[in-house]
């Protein structure tokens, strides 16, 4: 994190920018309690997406739905987000659905499909982990998807989940390949979310042998993980963009994370060096 406020957030973009690195920006925290909290948190994107016009930066948004009531009420939660998208679309902006615990796969999946209808500027995360995954990329082609791929980060049952990390790597290579030749079409986004230096490599090379352009997908990264390779690929002419986390919350956030999922302490220890 560069900073605990969106103004840490912008500043920073600034700087990524000129290296040719777009951001996403996302505020920590989820599963709040309470209505009056969710529409607290709708307004404060709302006004992440008006300082984002007036700074001028390319960058997006993505949240959780738990932060804007899902838990609560998927009515309120769609009307808090229809405000959020709106007024994205009105700025030519970008909203990324992200995905939570396997629990909330189909309703969010559900979710983003009543909006996919109405609006183009909206994208969801879906998880490589999910042995559901491939059936839910087939079941949404029918909607031109804007999807960005990651691994998954939550502890989850064997009975859904892959649990060893070469079967994870193995299936979101396998969907990677199934997006790429999916895209050679279409108009959606796709997005490959992953630090994984061979996996980013072998969808370079898919796309290479399969004529697939550059401008048909993008990588994506967090902000502080592995800059030279971030920088490198943005030298190479592929679009990549850099999640950057802000939020006074991400102590406890980020305590939950390593709790849920003791594979992420291996993540951080791993990564934390390399630049």
């Amino acid at each position: 994190m560069p900073g605990e406020t969106v103004e840490s957030a912008l500043s920073e973009t600034e700087k990524l920018y000129s290296s040719g690195i777009r951001t996403v920006f996302t505020k920590l925290g989820e599963n709040i309690n309470t209505l009056s909290e969710a529409e607290t948190v709708t307004t404060h994107y709302l006004d992440v997406l008006s300082k984002i016009e007036r700074f001028g930066v390319p960058a997006e948004i993505s949240l959780k739905l738990t932060q804007i009531g899902f838990d609560i009420s998927e009515d309120a939660a769609a009307v808090n987000f229809e405000k959020i998208i709106r007024q994205a679309a009105e700025q030519h902006n970008f909203i990324w659905i992200d995905m939570e615990q396997s629990s909330y796969t189909q309703r969010t999946i559900d979710f983003y499909r009543q909006f996919r209808k109405k609006y183009i500027n909206i994208g969801i995360c879906l998880q490589a982990y999910l042995k559901s995954t491939q059936r839910d990329v087939e079941e949404l082609l029918c909607v031109s998807p804007n999807i960005r791929l990651v691994k998954g980060a939550y502890m989850e049952p064997p009975d859904t989940a892959f649990a060893r990390k070469k079967q994870v790597d193995v299936n979101y290579l396998a969907l990677a390949q199934n997006l790429l030749d999916y895209s050679k079409g279409q108009q959606g986004r796709i997005a490959f979310a992953t630090h994984d230096l061979s996996i980013i490599s072998a969808i370079k090379e898919h796309a290479s042998a399969n004529n697939i352009v550059k401008d048909k997908f993008e990588f994506q990264m967090l902000y502080g993980i592995k800059q030279t390779e971030q920088l490198r690929i943005a030298q190479e002419g592929y679009n990549i963009r850099v999640l950057i986390s802000y939020g006074e919350a991400w102590y406890s956030w980020y305590m939950r994370r390593l709790a849920e999922r003791p594979a992420n302490v291996w993540f951080v220890l791993r990564n934390i060096f390399v630049h």
